[in-house]
């Protein structure tokens, strides 16, 4: 007998579309946070489910840890895991209220002398950690940790006393970038699309679009990965596209671009969708289970893109 009041399920996309293909990889593969976000996405789920399943990885200090970005092992709270909970909670509103407050104390708990993040903390030594995250015992404030902390906050319109000197860093830190990282620069993205003072995030972002050609730091051409150069530290095929600075139309990333090279890169998101229904990871594999873990985000991040560019899913 069916269950008394369950919402009807939506129709099923045709059986070999990008969408339905990835479904059964999401449902083969995926914890139960990245089923729930799909089911939120792409099949018309609850926000109260996602919720429940991003709770398992909060900590009694209002942080996250538990494994929750997969290079991170472990009970402990981090910077890197917290923005990641603050990402799932954007994602499906609910970005406020306590819940954010309880996250804005553990960040004060956590901030550096100079009022930001840093990306790892010190206990973290004490676990399985990717290679390619150093530990640092004194760890020092990143960007790489606040930008996209601080970007969703103001995105959010939440207001903590911790946002103002966090935010200060910020905008010193965009704005003295002269060379980076992609992942880096992603952070002043995720940062500058939400900062409150949009004519000097404009300006900020213009210049760094400049960085990104200037650097090489884009791949303008799937078909000849070869000419494009990683940079140092990243895996051999650990290339940045167009997309993955913009990852939607509006943000100040799309300028950087003409319509051709962004085009072409969501032809070349859309080819790397794999045989069982999911899409790689680039960056260094380092133990079976974080791939296994941190593929179903990157196939959720490939088909929000996708979608949000208005690339055909069904």
């Amino acid at each position: 007998m069916a269950e008394t009041g369950a919402s009807p399920r939506p129709p099923a996309p045709p059986a070999r579309s990008p969408l339905a293909r990835a479904e059964h990889f999401v449902w083969l593969t995926a914890r139960v946070l990245e089923q729930r976000l799909f089911a939120y996405h792409f099949l018309d789920g609850d926000a109260d489910p996602v919720e429940t399943a991003l709770d398992a990885y909060r900590g009694a200090d209002g942080g996250y840890g538990h494994g929750l970005e997969p290079d991170l092992r472990g009970p402990l709270s981090q910077p890197l895991h917290t923005g990641h909970a603050l990402r799932v909670l954007d994602a499906i509103g609910r970005c406020g209220g306590q819940r954010v407050e309880r996250v804005c104390r553990y960040l004060t708990s956590v901030t550096t002398p100079d009022g930001a993040l840093p990306a790892i903390l010190p206990g973290q030594q004490a676990y399985p950690t990717a290679p390619f995250l150093p530990v640092p015992a004194d760890p020092p404030s990143e960007l790489l940790a606040t930008g996209p902390v601080v970007g969703l906050l103001h995105r959010n319109e939440v207001w903590h006393a911790w946002l103002f000197r966090a935010t200060d860093f910020c905008w010193q830190a965009v704005e003295s970038l002269e060379r980076s990282h992609p992942y880096e620069i992603q952070a002043a993205v995720a940062f500058l699309d939400s900062a409150p003072d949009r004519p000097r995030a404009e300006a900020v972002a213009d210049r760094l679009g400049r960085l990104v050609r200037d650097q090489r730091l884009a791949t303008l051409d799937p078909d000849h990965l070869d000419a494009h150069p990683v940079p140092p530290g990243y895996a051999p095929d650990e290339h940045h596209f167009p997309y993955d600075y913009a990852r939607t139309p509006d943000s100040l990333a799309r300028a950087w671009f003409t319509d051709d090279e962004m085009s072409r890169s969501l032809d070349h998101l859309l080819t790397e969708q794999e045989d069982d229904g999911g899409w790689p990871i680039r960056r260094r594999r380092w133990a079976p289970s974080t791939a296994l873990e941190a593929r179903p985000m990157v196939t959720i991040a490939a088909l929000r893109t996708l979608h949000a560019y208005g690339r055909p899913l069904n």
